[in-house]
C-alpha cells in the first residue's frame, strides 16, 4: 500500500518530467540536502522519506539523524540525502508534503495522549482521513503515541446510527450482522453505536457485539452507563470531545476515546529541505 501511494504521488507530481531540474541542472551533477526542522513538535515520516528517495533513485544515500517519534525543535536536522542532484530535486516536495503532514498529526496526537496520561484510556483515530493517503495518516497517529481504530470498511463491522435506522432498529441490525458473519465465515469484531441509555439497554439485552460506542454521552452519563455494562464489552466514547474535556472522559474509566480531529484538523509542522554546499 505504501509503495502504491508513493508511485501514484510521483506520477502526479512529475508527469513526463521535472522540467525545472532537467532544464538547468547537469544530468550527472551530485549534491546533498538536509531536512531542516522549523517548528517544535514530534517528527514523523523519516522512514517514509528514505523509502521515497530510494524508490525514485536507489543510488541516493540517506543518513538518518533523528528517528520517527522523537521530539524535535527549531533548527534540528532530521536527515541528509546525497546523490544525483536532479533526483533530490524531483522528490523534494513529495517528501516534504508527507513529512509536514505526518509530523503535524504525530505532534497533535502526542499532545492529546499527554492529556489522558495516567488513565487506562487509549486514544483512537477515525476514518476521517485524506482519501488515498489514509495509511500515512494512521501511521503518523501511531508514531505520535495514539492507536488506530479500524483501518477501513473491510476490517471491522461498525453499526452506526444510519446502519441501525436502515436495518430497522438495533435488534434487526445485530441479528442480521451475526447471520452475515456466520454465512460468510468471517471473523470480524462488531462495534455498535448507541445514542442514549434506552439503546444501550437494548444492546445489552441482545448481546452479539464486542464494543459499544457511547455517542455524545457526557462524562457523568458514561460513568452511570459503565456501572451496568459488563466487563466483557469494550467501551468507546466519541462525539463532542475536546482537548478541554478529554481528561474528564478518560477519568470515567472508558476503554477508548476516538477523536476525528487527529487526522482532519491538524497543523502541519514546518520544515524544509535545504541544499548543502561544501
Amino acid at each position: 500500500m505504501i509503495d502504491q501511494i508513493i508511485e501514484n504521488a510521483l506520477r502526479e507530481d512529475i508527469g513526463d518530467g521535472d522540467h525545472s531540474s532537467l532544464a538547468c541542472v547537469p544530468e550527472n551533477g551530485k549534491g546533498s540536502a538536509k531536512l531542516l526542522v522549523k517548528a517544535n513538535g514530534i517528527i514523523a515520516g523519516v522512514e517514509l522519506a528514505e523509502r521515497i528517495f530510494k524508490t525514485y533513485d536507489s543510488s541516493l544515500e540517506f543518513n538518518r539523524f533523528i528517528a520517527d517519534g522523537e521530539a524535535v525543535k527549531v533548527g534540528d536536522i532530521a536527515f541528509e540525502v546525497k546523490g544525483n542532484s536532479r533526483s533530490i530535486l524531483s522528490t523534494e516536495r513529495l517528501v516534504l508534503n508527507f513529512m509536514q503532514r505526518m509530523s503535524g498529526i504525530a505532534t497533535q496526537t502526542n499532545r492529546i495522549v499527554g492529556l489522558i496520561e495516567g488513565t487506562k484510556t487509549k486514544l483512537l483515530d477515525t476514518r476521517k482521513t485524506t482519501p488515498g493517503i489514509r495509511y500515512m495518516e494512521k501511521w503518523a497517529v501511531r508514531i505520535g503515541g495514539g492507536h488506530n481504530h479500524r483501518f477501513a470498511l473491510y476490517d471491522m463491522i461498525m453499526l452506526k446510527d444510519n446502519h441501525i435506522d436502515y436495518a430497522g432498529g438495533i435488534s434487526s441490525a445485530i441479528e442480521s450482522t451475526q447471520s452475515y458473519l456466520k454465512k460468510t465465515n468471517k471473523e470480524l469484531k462488531v462495534e455498535i453505536e448507541v445514542r442514549n441509555e434506552e439503546e444501550l439497554k437494548e444492546v445489552l439485552a441482545i448481546g452479539g457485539v464486542d464494543r459499544i460506542m457511547l455517542d455524545n454521552f457526557t462524562p457523568e452519563r458514561i460513568k452511570e452507563a459503565l456501572a451496568y455494562i459488563p466487563d466483557t464489552y469494550e467501551v468507546e466514547a466519541s462525539g463532542g470531545i475536546t482537548e478541554e474535556t478529554i481528561r474528564s472522559y478518560a477519568e470515567t474509566g472508558v476503554d477508548y476515546i476516538s477523536v476525528g480531529a487527529l487526522t482532519h484538523s491538524f497543523k502541519s509542522l514546518d520544515m524544509s529541505l535545504k541544499a548543502v554546499f561544501t
